[in-house]
């Protein structure tokens, strides 16, 4: 199956996108649901329709402090690309077996990126099920952030590197989703991951949205 050209706005080049994606990433997220994020690699190629993302913005020290981000006690190396140029990959590893990517966003030097839950495999999905052969059906091949960078193909290796332009490329929607839900984060502990942060966004009734799940509370 692959992406309808009626379904995806015209090619722009990596500097309009770039533009675009330069500005509030709570804002750009929503207008990100339904575009087509691709990696080219010597394996083949993965398209993945974008169906779920959250918003995360920046230190506690910034203008919009936001403490479910990883930029919330200030830049390290691992977090560095989310105060990089705008339409970068920021790509990191959690609980020691999986990767989560996100999109970074904003001007250079202030840390936000939208980070990529879920999808529609649109292309490539032989070579998605390769890489996730415990998926049981072709909706759960991208449900999740994880699952969405394994059909990628994206590692830790890949953070940094530029997602407009190859071996990667990303399409957006012709026309913003008209509806789209909006909620808390999943999974983030502590302030961060309750209703005063919203900016968790998904189309609503699309099968290959993940299920919400608040963060578990850890007892001392």
């Amino acid at each position: 199956m692959t992406a309808s050209s009626s379904s995806l706005g015209p090619e722009e080049s990596p500097d309009a996108l770039r533009t675009f994606l330069s500005g509030d990433a709570r804002r750009i997220a929503p207008l990100l649901l339904g575009s087509v994020l691709t990696h080219n690699s010597h394996e083949g190629t993965v398209a993945i329709r974008i169906t779920e993302l959250e918003a995360y913005m920046g230190p506690g020290d910034s203008l919009h402090p936001d403490p479910g981000s990883h930029t919330f006690r200030g830049p390290t190396p691992r977090n560095a690309p989310m105060f990089g140029p705008a339409g970068h990959l920021y790509v990191y590893f959690t609980y020691g077996m999986h990767y989560c990517a996100n999109i970074v966003c904003g001007p250079a030097g202030t840390a936000s990126a939208v980070l990529l839950r879920a999808g529609e495999v649109v292309e490539g999905r032989h070579l998605a099920q390769v890489r996730r052969p415990t998926s049981k059906s072709p909706r759960d091949l991208a449900s999740g952030p994880a699952r969405l960078a394994t059909a990628l193909a994206l590692t830790t290796a890949d953070s940094g590197r530029d997602a407009l332009v190859e071996p990667f490329g990303l399409r957006l929607p012709a026309v913003p989703a008209p509806h789209y839900g909006a909620g808390p984060r999943v999974g983030v502990s502590g302030d961060g991951g309750s209703a005063d942060y919203p900016w968790r966004f998904w189309l609503p009734g699309d099968p290959t949205v993940s299920r919400y799940k608040a963060a578990k509370v850890r007892r001392a």
